[in-house]
Parts: structure tokens; sequence; C-alpha cells
């Protein structure tokens, strides 16, 4: 499980494809590596793969075709900044909210509004994706925990605002209109939608 709080952007090192799969290396200096193991998850903009190699600087992890298929994991080039989160402790504070690297979608940047104190970012969602989205209710984009500021309907989109703080803390500030980005909904409005569905029988 993850918060959506990023703790360190990394970035491409290499992708190898093995059979269907990809080997994907992540360069990772700046993240806390000292208490990392073999087997461990970290959420790499939001999905959550798990560690099979690692150094203080630099982690690989097999990524599986459904995975590439789901995500935008499968379009980052060598270089690309991603956002980096180590796998919450039971101890941690669950300052975002609760993210389990399990993406739903991929959304698309469609416009980018500077502020003198935010950025207003509007972000077109999976149409099968909105049901799941309230005004001030919790999205994961590209693993950031962000909040849903406005809905549109009509055009399957939502705008959130990102302060500085976020800007400068994750990969969000070198995004353009047309990147694509890892969506996942909150798990809270999915199990509510399968009680409800299954509750009476």
């Amino acid at each position: 499980m993850f918060t959506g709080i990023i703790q360190s952007v990394g970035s491409i090192k290499s992708a190898t494809e093995v059979g269907e799969d990809v080997k994907l290396s992540i360069n990772c200096s700046s993240l806390d590596m000292k208490d990392v193991n073999i087997g461990d998850s970290i959420a790499v903009n939001g999905v959550c793969l798990t560690v099979v190699e690692f150094s203080s600087h630099y982690f690989t992890a097999d990524v599986m075709i459904q995975t590439l298929k789901l995500s935008s994991l499968g379009s980052l080039d060598l270089g690309s900044l991603v956002n980096l989160e180590l796998a919450a402790k039971v101890s941690d504070r669950l300052g975002g909210h609760i993210v389990q690297g399990h993406v739903d979608g991929v959304g698309q940047i469609a416009a980018i509004i500077p502020g003198d104190k935010w950025q207003q970012v509007d972000v077109t969602i999976p149409a099968h994706l909105m049901k799941y989205l309230q005004p001030q209710g919790s999205i994961c984009v590209d693993g950031v925990s962000l909040t849903v500021g406005q809905l549109d309907d009509a055009k399957n989109q939502i705008s959130v605002w990102l302060i500085p703080e976020t800007l400068k803390k994750t990969n969000l500030h070198a995004r353009s209109v047309g990147d694509s980005v890892n969506i996942e909904v909150d798990v809270l409005a999915k199990y509510v939608e399968r009680l409800m569905k299954r509750g009476n029988e």
C-alpha cells in the first residue's frame, strides 16, 4: 500500500525486453534505499513494481505485459522522470489517501493553466472511470495523491490544482499538454460499487 506522497523523482535508466515483458531499471539516487530488500514494492508513476535487483542509486523490476498495457510505463523514454514512493509502513502518517499502485487507466493532460500561487491542470480521464470521481474526492495521478477540484462529465475531464511544493517534489512540473498519465481512482469507491451490486444477493 502507498499514500500518494512522492518521496523522490527518479529517471528511466534502461528498459530491456525479455520476451513480452520488460526489465526496467530506474535511477533513484535521492530515494532512501537503506531498508529496501529484494521483493519489496516501489511505486513508479503510481504503478506498484517489485524490486528484483537494487543498489544505493538504482533498482530493477520486471514489468509484465499486462502492466505495460494498462499504464503509461511502456511509452516512457530513457531519461524520463518518474515519481517514486516506497511502500508505506504501518507507523507512517497517511498524508495522502489509500493508494494500491494498481493503475485503473491512462489519462491525458488536456490543459495547464499557470496561476500566482498554484497551477491548474485539466486531465482527460477514461470515460468508464468518471463515475468513481467526486469533487473534493481523491485521485492518484502518476502516483501523486491529489484532490479533485472540478468535474466536467461532458468532456470526461477533471481539474486539479497543484501547489508549488507538489510541482517541486514530483515530475508533474515537467508534464506538457498531451502527455499520458497513470490514473488510479479511490479504491473505496470501487468497493462501495461492488457492495451495492452484490450486497443483497
